[in-house]
C-alpha cells in the first residue's frame, strides 16, 4: 500500500516508517503537526510531540518525500478514551491534515503511526483513518519496549532526546544524548522505578537525526539550549531548544521502499514542504451522514421476523432471523433483523451498551462486505460508547432450513461495565479487528489464522492456520492478563467444509498440543494458580471470512 507517515520526529514514528518499508508498503508522504507560533516548543497535549518541530522540515529533503504540516488550532477537548468526532478538538487538525494529504495524492491507502502502547492515541488515529477511507497501521503496537529500544538501535536510528521528564533523568546531563548511549541506563532507571524504556509513559521524547530512510541527507545539531520546565529536586522537566542545524549530504541517494517513484506528484515536488490551511467546517459532514443512515434504518418494516430470547442468570441471550419466504437480500435481512433485536433490548430498558457478544451468519461469504458494511452503520461507536460488542461471522446454509439470509444471535448482560479491546490497525501484535476482540469476561471474536503485519492467510493448511489463529488468540488473552489455555471455558472452532476428512482428526491433536504447551509454559513462569477444565466443540460451516481455504 501506499502510505502517508505520521511523523513527530520522535524514534517511534521513523521506526514505524521502517516497519511499513519492511512489510512491502511504500512511504510516500510524511504528515507533521506543528504549534501555532514557531517559537512555542511544547504545547499541553493530549495527542502530539512538538519539541524539535523546528528541524522537521528536514525531513522532506532527507527521504526526498514531500511533507505536509499543519498547525495545531485545536485543544483536547474529547478527553474519553473513544473518540467521536468534536468540533475544536486536537484531534480534527489530524484529519483536516490527513484530508488535505489524500486529496493531493489520491492513491494513499493507509497511515503510519508509531503507537506502542498508548490506546488514546491509537484510537484517535484509527477514528480518523476510518472516517478518510484509509487503513491504520501500527507496527509498534504492543511490541515489547526492552526489545523494541534495541531494534531501533540496531537498525541504525540515531535519535537524541528532547525531552526529559522522570525520576533519574536530568536535563543538564541527559538532554542531547543519543539512546544507544542512554540504552543501559533506561533499564537500570526501569529496575528502580518501573519507567518505561521507550518512553511511552512520558518519561522522554526524542528526535531522530538519521536513519535508514534518510537516504539523501542527515541532520547535524550545532547547537541548542536547555531549558529548564521544572527545577523540581526529584523529576525536573527539561526539554531542548535547537538554535542551529544543517543537512550533510550523503554520499549514494538511494530509493528506499519506492519512495523515488511518485506517480501522484510531479517528481520535482519530492523533499516539498506544504503547509495545509485551517477548514473549520471539516469533519462534521461523516458525523451527519452516518446519523442519517441510521435513523433511517431505524424506520424499515420488522414484518416475517422471529424472535428468540433466553434469560440466565448473569446474562440472556437473544436470536432472530426471518423466515425464508420473507427473504428480499442479505442486506434487508440483515437491516430488520438488527432493528428487531434493538427493539427486543429496548424492552427490557437495555440497548447496544448491554451487548457482549454477537454471533452473525450469513448465508453467503461472498456478501461479507455488504453485511459488514450494514452491520457497522448500525452498530456505531455513538451507540455503544465504551465499546461496540465483539463479533463473529460464519457461512451457514440458512436457506435450506428455511431461513432468510441474515441470522443474529447476541449475548446480553445487564451490566454495561466492560472494557473493550478493539484494535483495527494492522500491527505485528494480532490481526486488525472489525469488532473488539474481548470484554471482561473474556468473550474473545473471531480469529483466523493472519500473520498480523500482512493479515495474509498463513500458508501450509488447516492445521498451520489453526496454531498461528490460536497464537493470535493468546496474545489477545494476555492484553488481560490471562491465557486461553488456563481461562477458557469454551473453545468453538469452526472449520470449513472444504478441509479433507483426513485433516480433522489433526486440527483436534494440534489444538491440545497448544494447550498443553502454553500451559507448561505458564507453570514454569510461576503464572498457573488454577487450570479450568475446557470444552472444544468443532462447528463444520461451508465458509468463513477468508473464503473456503480456511
Amino acid at each position: 500500500m501506499k502510505v502517508v507517515a505520521l511523523v513527530s520526529g520522535g524514534k517511534d514514528s521513523c521506526y514505524a516508517m521502517m516497519k511499513c518499508v519492511q512489510y512491502g508498503h511504500q512511504i510516500v508522504a510524511l504528515a507533521n503537526l506543528m504549534p501555532v507560533d514557531d517559537a512555542v516548543d511544547e504545547l499541553d497535549s493530549y495527542m502530539y510531540q512538538t519539541v524539535g518541530h523546528q528541524i522537521i522540515v528536514s525531513y522532506a529533503k532527507c527521504m526526498g518525500i514531500p511533507l505536509f504540516r499543519k498547525r495545531i488550532q485545536g485543544s483536547t477537548r474529547h478527553q474519553k478514551l473513544s473518540y467521536k468526532m468534536t468540533p475544536g478538538d486536537e484531534v480534527e487538525d489530524m484529519y483536516e491534515l490527513l484530508k488535505e494529504v489524500k486529496k493531493k495524492i489520491p492513491s494513499i491507502e493507509a497511515v503510519s503511526s508509531g503507537a506502542i502502547a498508548s490506546d488514546y492515541q491509537r484510537l484517535r488515529v484509527e477514528s480518523v483513518c476510518s472516517r478518510l477511507g484509509l487503513v491504520s497501521l501500527a507496527y509498534l503496537w504492543k511490541q515489547d519496549q526492552s526489545m523494541l529500544l534495541q531494534e531501533m538501535i540496531d537498525n541504525g536510528i540515531l535519535a537524541i532526546t528532547v525531552k526529559v521528564a522522570a525520576m533519574g533523568l536530568n536535563p543538564e546531563k541527559h538532554l542531547g544524548k543519543d539512546i544507544s548511549f542512554l540504552y543501559s541506563y533506561l533499564h537500570k532507571l526501569k529496575e528502580l522505578y518501573g519507567i518505561n524504556v521507550c518512553g511511552e509513559g512520558g518519561e522522554y521524547e526524542t528526535l531522530t537525526l538519521d536513519c535508514p530512510l534518510f537516504v539523501h541527507a542527515r541532520i547535524v545539531l550545532e547547537e541548542f539550549q536547555v531549558i529548564l520546565h521544572s527545577s523540581d529536586s526529584i523529576a525536573p522537566v527539561g526539554i531542548l531548544h535547537p538554535l542551529a542545524f544543517h543537512l550533510e549530504t550523503k554520499a549514494e541517494s538511494v530509493s528506499v521502499g519506492g519512495c523515488d517513484k511518485m506517480n501522484d506528484l510531479h517528481h520535482e515536488n519530492t523533499g516539498l514542504v506544504y503547509e495545509v490551511q485551517a477548514e473549520n467546517s471539516e469533519g462534521c459532514v461523516d458525523a451527519k451522514e452516518s446519523v442519517a443512515d441510521v435513523t433511517v434504518l431505524t424506520k424499515a418494516a420488522d414484518d416475517g421476523l422471529q424472535i428468540s430470547t433466553k434469560k440466565e442468570d448473569l446474562a440472556f441471550s437473544v436470536s432472530c432471523w426471518l423466515g425464508a419466504s420473507e427473504s428480499s437480500g442479505l442486506q434487508d435481512d440483515l437491516k430488520g433483523v438488527l432493528r428487531k433485536i434493538e427493539a427486543e433490548l429496548s424492552g427490557h430498558n437495555l440497548d447496544w451498551r448491554n451487548v457482549l457478544y454477537v454471533h452473525l451468519y450469513i448465508s453467503d461469504m461472498n456478501e461479507f462486505a455488504v453485511a459488514n458494511d450494514t452491520y457497522v452503520k448500525f452498530i456505531t461507536q455513538e451507540k455503544c460508547p465504551s465499546g461496540v460488542p465483539s463479533r463473529s461471522t460464519v457461512e451457514l446454509p440458512l436457506p435450506h432450513v428455511g431461513l432468510g439470509k441474515a441470522y443474529i444471535e447476541v449475548l446480553v448482560t445487564k451490566n454495561e461495565e466492560k472494557r473493550v479491546l478493539h484494535v483495527q490497525s494492522i500491527s505485528c501484535w494480532a490481526p486488525s479487528c472489525i469488532g473488539p476482540y474481548s470484554q471482561n469476561v473474556l468473550y474473545m471474536a473471531g480469529q483466523l489464522g493472519l500473520y498480523p503485519p500482512t493479515m495474509t492467510l498463513t500458508k501450509g493448511g488447516a492445521v498451520a492456520e489453526l496454531e498461528l489463529a490460536l497464537q493470535n488468540s493468546e496474545a489477545v488473552a494476555k492484553s488481560f492478563n490471562c491465557s486461553i489455555s488456563t481461562s477458557s471455558v469454551l473453545l468453538v472452532v469452526y472449520c470449513s467444509e472444504s478441509i479433507p476428512s483426513s485433516e480433522r482428526g489433526k486440527i483436534q491433536d494440534k489444538l491440545e498440543a497448544f494447550l498443553k504447551q502454553i500451559r507448561s509454559s505458564s507453570t514454569k513462569e510461576g503464572k498457573l494458580s488454577k487450570v479450568l477444565d475446557h470444552l472444544s466443540l468443532y462447528v463444520l460451516v461451508p465458509d468463513l471470512p477468508k473464503r473456503n481455504d480456511n
